[in-house]
């Protein structure tokens, strides 16, 4: 069933992340504790450190790509983007996933990353 957020979204990309970010609405609102300890963990795991954000997130998109972790590997994907990585970046990355995760993360590359790529570089949603 679809929700006005995603009516409102003008492609598949978007439509995911407006899902995802309700879905966590209604999980904040239900278990508060939880959304409240886990979205702290997440932040200082993704702070800038030693490794920079960008590299974080294409990371991040990694371990998404060899879980087939669809919601991820669009969120992560958009991350990547929104932390200035370049369409080459993320491809080389998705190389090295590739590489451990087999025809799998690959099929999940040369579809969802790069349909979210297209989706997000042509919506605005990102800048890179």
């Amino acid at each position: 069933m679809e929700n006005q957020n995603q009516n409102d979204a003008n492609n598949m990309s978007e439509a995911a992340l407006l899902e995802y970010k309700e879905g966590l609405g209604v999980f904040t609102k239900k278990m508060p504790e939880i959304a409240k300890h886990y979205n702290a963990f997440t932040e200082a795991c993704f702070k800038e450190g030693k490794l920079s954000q960008k590299e974080k997130q294409l990371i991040a998109l990694g371990v998404a790509l060899f879980a087939q972790d669809e919601y991820c590997i669009i969120y992560h994907t958009k991350g990547c983007l929104d932390q200035g990585a370049t369409e080459e970046e993320i491809l080389e990355a998705v190389g090295v996933t590739a590489a451990f995760g087999g025809g799998a993360a690959m099929s999940q590359a040369v579809t969802l990353v790069q349909d979210t790529i297209n989706d997000l570089s042509s919506s605005g949603q990102s800048q890179h």
